[in-house]
């Protein structure tokens, strides 16, 4: 996974409330176990007309094509546990996600896999969501390190996140990529005497 410090980016914004996996990745394209190509198909009931071609009024379409983050309703990512919602948003290039509220089962995905959900309050959502719909060539800055989402006038408001997810974020590797780091430490461990002495009082 590519590490997530900090960044500065444009930012997409896609004001509903309760967008589901299914709108995020239909299920006719959960064929594939690869994540090859599924940034093409995210949103595509949403992006794509009857006959493929892109819409032209929904806003993955007509924002800044290198925006790396995505401004999106309340509960966002919920509906099932399909991990290829996270591949997809990742593959159309988005690396965190602004919303008030994720889905758990999403924001476990998107942590796995190194897409950073930024949870904000009501009042902090609304400040960067109306910031980006007036002037999309806004430009805000993530900070994984500080926890904080900055925006140009110097607003910056904190996010939440889990001490251990955080730290797997900033390394870029996952659960077992940290457990495998930590080979040696436990081969280590394992073979201390000491630990079959106590195991056997």
């Amino acid at each position: 996974m590519t590490p997530i410090g900090t960044f500065v980016s444009h930012a997409v914004v896609l004001d509903r409330d309760d967008i589901d996996t299914d709108q995020i990745i239909p299920a006719r394209f959960l064929t594939t176990t690869g994540r090859s190509r599924l940034g093409e198909a995210v949103f595509a009931d949403w992006r794509y007309d009857e006959t493929g071609a892109l819409r032209s009024d929904f806003p993955l379409n007509q924002s800044l094509r290198d925006a790396a983050i995505l401004i999106a309703g309340r509960n966002f990512g919920c509906g099932s546990s399909r991990e290829h919602a996270v591949w997809a948003l990742q593959g159309y290039g988005l690396r965190a996600i602004i919303s008030t509220k994720f889905a758990d089962i999403f924001r476990t995905n998107a942590l796995g896999n190194g897409l950073l959900p930024i949870s904000l309050d009501d009042d902090a959502f609304h400040v960067v969501l109306g910031l980006c719909q007036r002037d999309p060539e806004t430009q805000l800055e993530v900070s994984l390190s500080a926890q904080t989402l900055t925006t140009p006038a110097g607003d910056r408001f904190e996010f939440p996140i889990d001490p251990f997810a955080k730290h797997c974020l900033l390394h870029g590797t996952d659960a077992l990529g940290y457990l495998l780091a930590a080979e040696d430490d436990i081969t280590r461990y394992e073979e201390t005497p000491a630990m079959y002495t106590e195991a056997r009082t």
